[in-house]
């Protein structure tokens, strides 16, 4: 174990400062310099010795030293090659995590999983760049990995739209996306103040458990609906399906909705996951998508 933790904001200087490393806005780096919040999002994924972790853009490794002390192995993925050399120092400690260069984005999970982690299930914690927040969670809960949970950062804002319940301003399109295929909670809220930089919001950290059985429903048609009756969330849903992309004319939807029972003249904002289903099976024998 190393003399000095990660999350010591005078260390992170002295080490970057070694390095010459310059934080890049286009890739969003906020390092976490907070032994508390640390510790916390490590006991709120409940990481023991039997736990197997893959971890998203590991920084400078401050919550990967965390993961480590308690998980089985930790395989951090980081996209950053300046970081390497800085990751080879900070974590030379531990011989229980694997750092590998790469975008998650165009990573393999799969075959990463089976490769470096035995085949899972596996447990995910990241503190996600705010710009690439949507498609990470996107790719984590659909491509059908052997995920046991995952804990993520994100911005305050994000998280609220995610656990948002109709009838909620913030409820839109992603909140039905991410609440079809896990149950979100919120399970802190961290102050913007303990990162480095400091970004200019809070974030929150949120648990995504995955639901064991999903809805059924054409889900490529399904997200579809969904999509076009939040790109003109102001309008009633009669008139945000008709002419979107879908491509029906308002008759049609007017027909679709009234065998859905669901009244014209409301908002897609007041619509449950339910609602969406029964517009889309619908929709299903016109052959639209």
């Amino acid at each position: 174990m190393m003399d000095k933790r990660l999350y010591s904001p005078k260390y992170v200087r002295e080490i970057l400062n070694k390095y010459g490393f310059k934080f890049s806005k286009s890739l969003g780096q906020n390092f976490l310099v907070d032994g508390n919040i640390v510790r916390k999002i490590s006991q709120m994924g409940d990481i023991t010795k039997e736990d197997y972790v893959l971890e998203i853009g590991p920084g400078i490794g401050t919550l990967t030293e965390e993961l480590a002390l308690n998980a089985k192995k930790v395989v951090a993925v980081e996209l950053d090659k300046a970081l390497l050399p800085i990751l080879d120092e900070t974590l030379k400690a531990y011989d229980n995590i694997e750092i590998i260069q790469g975008d998650i984005l165009k990573t393999d999970i799969h075959k990463l999983i089976v490769e470096k982690l035995e085949g899972g299930p596996i447990k995910v914690v990241a503190n996600l760049p705010y710009y690439v927040t949507t498609p990470i969670i996107a790719k984590l809960i659909e491509e059908d990995l052997n995920i046991r949970s995952i804990i993520v950062m994100v911005q305050k804002e994000v998280a609220d739209r995610i656990v948002a319940c109709p009838g909620n301003k913030q409820y839109g399109s992603l909140s039905v996306f991410v609440n079809f295929y896990t149950h979100p909670e919120i399970l802190i809220t961290v102050p913007k103040t303990v990162f480095m930089p400091q970004p200019k919001v809070d974030s929150a950290v949120i648990e995504l458990r995955l639901k064991k059985e999903l809805l059924e429903v054409n889900r490529e048609l399904f997200f579809k609906v969904v999509k076009a009756a939040f790109g003109k969330r102001r309008k009633t849903i009669l008139n945000s399906l008709s002419y979107s992309e879908l491509g029906l004319e308002k008759e049609l939807i007017k027909e679709v909705l009234e065998k859905s029972n669901i009244p014209l003249e409301e908002r897609a904002e007041n619509l449950k996951i339910k609602d969406f289903i029964k517009i889309s099976k619908t929709l299903a024998p016109l052959d639209i998508y």
